[in-house]
């Protein structure tokens, strides 16, 4: 009997390849364009993941220069399989839209009917005509500042926040120094000497991440809140006992006057953040202080800050240096790029693997709660409320669907 006929017999004759078809699996084309908003460094994807998603079945076009302010060459990105494009029109003909910042006008125009959108919304730069433009697109749109995940946390958010948060003390760090005609101080401490005071405004994460970074170089933290859960959850996610207080008036001025180093960081979800330090606390502060308003994007804690760009930084007023660049996280484009990246990929798979944007919002709550327009309706309340435009409810949505 020969060899053949005994495996036969067996039922063990190598026979093809079977592939595992996904039956839900949708294929993304997705399109990646070159930011055009101001002082905007970073890019959606980096190499490695467009990487892992053409190997996974889909198409990446980015257009030409889209990751040079992250230092990713166009060469990194087709050497992974992506397409460079010569023209933002040729990447908006793509399916899905990833961006950093929210479109802008000239973007808005070449967004089709029934695109997918990922990018920022930035509520308070924008007009009620943007959201209705979408609307009337049909465009279904997530934003960074909703996406949630599994353990209902704002992960773009937090990441910016603590790169915002450590970046503002290497920032802070600089404008003490001799280099930039600073006081000649080294930030944090050594045997010996008194360390440099730190004010933190803010118990959020990007205070969090500050008051770590200042901690580690031996300086003095004191940081203030109206939240008392905030200041508890901050101490103990730093496990140190460092010193706190509510944001009484008198406590911050005499804080103010002592400090070498303020780090603004208070933040709100749907609105400007309370000015809390007036100019007059201001003229009381130490000549060559420096002040790191991070709240500047949402209008400023200092009655002195004005914007400043990453060009020209800083200003300086009643002898404090003050440094007011909205998006610090751009300063460290790369760092930054990486960790959306990171983020957006295994949404991007996910939506993927269950069958398109429907499907995944249907079957996860976490992500339908980052969708903001969706089938010519304005789906988040927040937005609804602060551009009255009208809402509907997203899960009403799914159940008539």
């Amino acid at each position: 009997m020969t060899k053949e006929k005994i495996f036969s017999s067996f039922g063990i004759l190598p026979k093809e390849e079977m592939l595992e078809v996904k039956p839900n699996f949708k294929q993304l084309q997705i399109g990646i364009p070159k930011e055009s908003s101001f002082q905007e460094n970073r890019v959606s994807l980096t190499p490695d993941s467009v990487g892992l998603l053409i190997a996974n079945g889909h198409s990446v076009v980015i257009e030409k220069g889209a990751g040079l302010a992250s230092n990713f060459s166009d060469s990194e990105y087709t050497d992974k399989g992506a397409e460079i494009a010569y023209s933002k029109e040729e990447v908006f003909k793509a399916s899905f839209i990833l961006k950093i910042e929210p479109p802008t006008k000239e973007e808005l125009t070449l967004m089709q009917k029934g695109q997918e959108l990922i990018s920022a919304v930035q509520m308070s730069t924008q007009s009620d005509s943007f959201f209705k433009t979408l609307n009337q697109k049909n465009i279904s749109a997530f934003g960074f500042e909703f996406i949630k995940d599994k353990q209902n946390k704002l992960p773009i958010v937090r990441s910016m926040s603590e790169i915002a948060g450590n970046t503002a003390m290497l920032i802070a760090g600089e404008y003490l120094s001799n280099t930039n005609a600073g006081k000649g101080l080294m930030l944090g401490g050594i045997s010996g000497l008194i360390p440099t005071n730190v004010v933190i405004i803010g118990a959020g994460t990007v205070g969090e991440y500050a008051c770590k970074a200042s901690l580690g170089l031996g300086a003095s933290v004191l940081v203030f809140d109206n939240s008392v859960t905030k200041l508890r959850r901050l101490q103990n996610n730093i496990n140190n006992r460092i010193s706190t207080s509510t944001l009484q008036p008198k406590a911050l001025g005499k804080a103010l006057q002592r400090a070498d180093v303020v780090i603004a960081a208070l933040q709100i979800g749907n609105g400007k953040v309370p000015c809390v330090v007036s100019e007059e606390m201001v003229i009381k502060m130490k000549k060559g202080s420096v002040v790191v308003d991070v709240s500047i994007d949402q209008g400023g804690c200092f009655e002195t800050s004005e914007v400043t760009s990453h060009k020209k930084p800083t200003f300086i007023k009643h002898d404090v240096v003050h440094y007011c660049v909205p998006n610090i996280a751009s300063r460290v484009s790369r760092t930054a790029s990486m960790a959306i990246s990171n983020i957006l990929t295994p949404i991007l798979l996910r939506i993927a693997e269950e069958g398109g944007v429907e499907h995944t919002i249907r079957k996860h709550e976490y992500l339908r709660k980052g969708v903001y327009t969706y089938h010519g309706n304005l789906t988040n309340e927040v937005l609804s409320k602060n551009f009255n435009i009208p809402f509907v409810d997203l899960d009403l949505i799914m159940t008539s669907r």
